[in-house]
């Protein structure tokens, strides 16, 4: 796939204007095609936050937006690329990465420079082109493209070092889909397939599902084979404290471990915060709690200094559910267990997440009173945040912070400054 000399010129031109004003009043010259110009001019604007390293190159061809929205950023793509360069590390040479569903080939651009070959499957033709034009752009001299659909030519692919899958979640209507077995390839019928030609397979889903039930899924498509593999890893990425992937690590159960199933390890991920654990862990630090009498902490009444310090976790361990683990982890007391906030009488400079000085706190209406200006959030509460702004008069911004929680079955408000 090339663009024409015109088009390119009005892409250099106009790539910095509204892509709705250049549609509306632009006037090409004879032989541009407006409409890819179109595409790549709103794809680079895209490209210039999610994709810099590929906005910085002037001959990447960008695809309609659909593409561009649904495609990793750069930040996500060098992280699973981290993560292929780890689960590939002891792998003998010459390594091979076979992407099944190569999309706009982002994740691919990352992960086939850490790979000796990569092949990159696609059943779209147009992005196949795409990403044989811009994988030539970006210098990767390794890559062979396919134009196919992955599960009808599995039988085909050879042995691999890393299977990446990434399967649609729009249905042939253009809806959103959530389950694995409602995402195209279905990953649940070809796993199988999958385990027994690569010993490392990463699947990208929807951050909306349920780690829990995505794990138990793979793992009974898995146990319903002789494929001896199993998830071994749980990757929750988050951007900016954004949740944006679910990573599932498949591997296949090596001698060290009697080919058994490998302990579980769970990666919440925001950043450069990175928090892991086991699932195990996690229930044992419930077991702790019970032993603790917890309900009895959760009034807070008894140890008021406990309430100097607010914690709110990041997005990833929002997702992953361990709250116990963190006050474990970290001496800290959860404020109700359906809040999921935590206070302590110190500073924790490790803790996952956002932390807060409190300066006051109580029944919602006495403690707002006086305010004029806060940054709301709402746990637990009745009540949305526009509703509470409206209800109390109170614009956003500010250096003021305010949560409004339930704290032993009170409507409690409490007011913060960033520590």
């Amino acid at each position: 796939m090339d663009i024409n000399e015109q088009t390119r010129r009005f892409i250099a031109d106009h790539r910095t204007e509204p892509v709705r004003d250049i549609a509306l009043h632009a006037h090409p010259e004879d032989g541009t095609d407006l409409a890819v110009a179109l595409d790549c001019i709103e794809g680079w604007q895209r490209a210039r936050t999610k994709l810099p390293q590929w906005a910085a190159c002037d001959d990447i061809i960008y695809p309609p937006h659909l593409a561009m929205e649904q495609c990793s950023s750069q930040s996500t793509a060098q992280y699973k690329a981290d993560l292929a360069r780890r689960l590939s590390s002891e792998a003998p040479h010459p390594t091979t990465l076979i992407d099944i569903t190569g999309g706009f080939g982002v994740d691919f651009s990352y992960m086939s420079r850490i790979f000796d070959h990569a092949v990159y499957i696609e059943r779209q033709q147009h992005l196949c082109e795409l990403a044989e034009h811009n994988m030539r752009a970006l210098g990767i001299s390794n890559a062979r493209i396919m134009n196919a659909d992955a599960d009808a030519i599995l039988d085909e692919l050879p042995a691999a070092t890393l299977v990446m899958a990434d399967p649609a979640r729009r249905d042939a209507h253009g809806s959103r889909t959530y389950a694995i077995a409602d995402c195209t390839p279905d990953m649940l019928t070809i796993l199988p397939k999958l385990a027994s030609i690569a010993p490392a397979i990463i699947i990208k889903l929807s951050p909306m599902l349920d780690w829990h039930q995505a794990a138990q899924d793979c793992n009974h498509a898995l146990d319903a084979s002789t494929a001896h593999a199993s998830v071994s890893e749980i990757h929750i990425v988050s951007v900016h404290n954004e949740c944006k992937e679910l990573l599932l690590v498949i591997t296949r159960h090596t001698a060290e471990n009697d080919g058994t199933q490998p302990s579980l390890l769970v990666t919440c991920v925001d950043d450069d915060t990175v928090f892991s654990f086991h699932p195990q862990d996690a229930t044992d630090a419930r077991g702790l709690e019970r032993e603790r009498e917890r309900p009895q902490q959760n009034t807070l009444s008894a140890s008021p200094n406990q309430l100097a310090y607010l914690y709110e976790p990041n997005a990833s361990l929002m997702k992953a559910g361990c709250f116990d683990l963190l006050t474990q982890r970290f001496g800290i007391t959860q404020i109700d267990r359906n809040s999921h906030l935590f206070v302590s009488d110190k500073p924790i400079d490790a803790f996952p997440g956002r932390s807060f000085a409190i300066t006051a706190y109580g029944p919602v209406k006495h403690t707002l009173q006086g305010i004029t200006q806060a940054n709301i959030a709402v746990r637990n509460y009745p009540a949305s945040v526009a509703q509470v702004r409206k209800r109390y008069h109170i614009a956003d911004g500010g250096d003021t912070f305010v949560f409004l929680t339930t704290m032993s079955g009170k409507k409690t408000a409490f007011v913060c400054v960033k520590s």
